[in-house]
C-alpha cells in the first residue's frame, strides 16, 4: 500500500480534517474580532526583528491548540492516547509563551525553562526519554535515567525555542513545521509505526489551518505561544520516532528540523563571536539576510508585506530537501549523520555567501575572521 493510499484510508484523516477546519475558522475569527482583544493581543511594530508595518494579533497559538483538541476528540483511540500527552505536556510552553504575547513582560529564561518543563512533563506522562544519540560514548551516558531525562528536556526546550527564532516572516515557521510533521509521518509509516504517522499528520493539518490565515497577508501571527507549542510538539514527535523505532537514526530525525536547530546554534555562536548576549535579538538571522540580499532585489517592485511572504515561503520550503533526504537515509546511522552535517554546513555556506558576497568554505567562515584592509593599505 502506498503512503498516499494509506493516508486516504486512515481513520485519522477525519480527525485531521476537523483539526484543519477548526484551526482555520478560529484563526479567521481572531482576525475578524481583533478590535475586541487587540489591546492585549496586538504585536508591536517596533523592534530590530520586526518586519511588519501593521498592528497584528500574535495569538495564533490559541486556534492551533484548540484545533488539535478538536482533532483529538475526533481521533481513533490509538491516536488519542498518543496525542493527549502532547496536548497536556505542551501547556507550560504554550501558556508561558502566550503570557509573553499578551503582557510582553515574560523574560527569555522563564520561557526557556517552561519549554524544558514541557519536555519533563512529557517524559513523566509517557516514560519516553532520549536513550541514544548514535554517538559512541555519549550513548553510554544515555543509559543513566537522570542524564537521559535532563538531556531530553534540554533538547525539547532547544527545538521549541528554535522554532520561535525562525518565526520571522509570514508562513516561514508554519510551512517548515508542517513539512517536518509530514516528514516524520513518512518515516514512521515506512517503519510500521502507523499510530505515530497518524499523529504527525494530525499535527501537520492543524498547523496548516493556521498557515492560510498567516500567509500571504500576515493577518495573524503565531506568537511565542504558538511557536513554542509547535516546537515542543515537533521535538516530541522526533523523540517518539527514535525511541519507538530503534531502526531510525537519531540524526535522521534531527535532519528533518535542521533549519531551526542550525539557526539557533549558529545564532548563539554568532553572538558569542560578536560579544553580544546569546538571547539578544538582532537582524542577522538567515531569513533576514535572504530578504535583504535577494528578495528585495528580485521582488523590489512588490510591497514590503508581499516580500515578507515571499521570503517566508522560499525559506520554509527549504525543508523539503531535508525531509526527502532524511526519508532516504533514516535507516543508516552513517548516512544520516553525513546528511545532517552536510545540511548544516550548507546552511553556513549560504549564510557566508550572503555576508561576504562570495562563496567560501563554511569551516573557514566559522573559524577565521576575514582580513580587513586599513586605509594605509596594510591588513589588520
Amino acid at each position: 500500500m502506498s503512503i498516499v493510499q494509506a493516508i486516504c484510508e486512515s481513520p485519522a484523516l477525519h480527525a485531521a480534517g476537523w483539526g484543519f477546519t477548526t484551526t482555520l475558522l478560529l484563526s479567521a475569527f481572531l482576525v475578524l474580532t481583533k478590535s475586541w482583544h487587540g489591546k492585549l493581543s496586538m504585536d508591536f511594530t517596533d523592534g530590530i526583528q520586526k518586519f511588519h508595518t501593521a498592528l497584528t494579533p500574535r495569538i495564533g497559538g490559541i486556534p492551533i491548540v484548540l484545533g488539535l483538541t478538536m482533532a483529538w476528540a475526533k481521533s481513533p483511540p490509538d491516536v488519542q492516547t498518543m496525542l493527549a500527552p502532547i496536548l497536556f505536556a505542551g501547556m507550560p510552553a504554550f501558556l508561558f509563551g502566550l503570557a509573553e504575547d499578551i503582557t510582553k513582560r515574560v523574560g527569555v529564561m522563564p520561557r526557556l525553562l517552561a519549554t524544558m518543563a514541557s519536555g519533563l512533563l512529557a517524559w513523566w506522562m509517557t516514560d519516553y526519554a532520549i536513550s541514544r544519540v548514535d554517538i559512541w560514548g555519549v550513548d553510554w551516558l544515555m543509559k543513566f535515567t537522570l542524564v537521559s531525562v535532563i538531556f531530553t528536556a534540554f533538547v525539547v526546550g532547544g527545538v521549541a525555542n528554535s522554532v520561535n527564532i525562525i518565526d520571522g516572516f509570514n508562513g516561514l515557521a508554519s510551512t517548515m513545521s508542517t513539512l517536518a510533521f509530514v516528514g516524520y509521518a513518512m518515516i514512521a509509516w515506512q517503519v510500521g509505526d502507523i499510530t505515530l504517522a497518524r499523529v504527525s499528520l494530525v499535527l501537520a493539518a492543524c498547523v496548516w489551518g493556521f498557515f492560510w490565515v498567516n500567509w500571504p497577508f500576515g493577518k495573524l501571527f503565531l506568537g511565542d505561544g504558538g511557536a513554542y507549542f509547535i516546537g515542543f510538539a515537533m521535538a516530541w514527535v522526533a523523540v517518539l520516532l527514535v525511541e519507538r523505532n530503534p531502526g531510525v537514526s537519531t540524526f535522521a530525525a534531527l535532519a528533518v528540523c535542521v533549519h531551526p536547530v542550525t539557526e539557533v546554534l549558529f545564532s548563539i555562536f554568532r553572538r558569542k563571536v560578536r560579544k553580544d548576549h546569546p538571547g539578544m535579538p538582532d537582524s542577522l538571522h538567515f531569513h533576514s539576510l535572504v530578504k535583504r540580499r535577494y528578495v528585495a532585489r528580485w521582488f523590489g517592485h512588490y510591497s514590503n508585506a508581499v516580500r515578507n511572504s515571499i521570503t517566508g515561503a522560499l525559506i520554509g520550503f527549504m525543508t523539503l530537501t531535508a525531509i526527502v533526504l532524511a526519508n532516504l537515509t533514516y535507516a543508516s546511522k552513517s548516512g544520516s549523520t553525513v546528511l545532517y552535517v552536510a545540511l548544516s554546513l550548507g546552511y553556513v555556506a549560504m549564510y557566508a555567501r550572503m555576508v561576504r558576497q562570495r562563496w567560501c568554505s563554511p569551516v573557514q567562515f566559522l573559524l577565521f575572521k576575514p582580513l580587513v584592509k586599513n586605509q594605509g593599505g596594510g591588513n589588520n
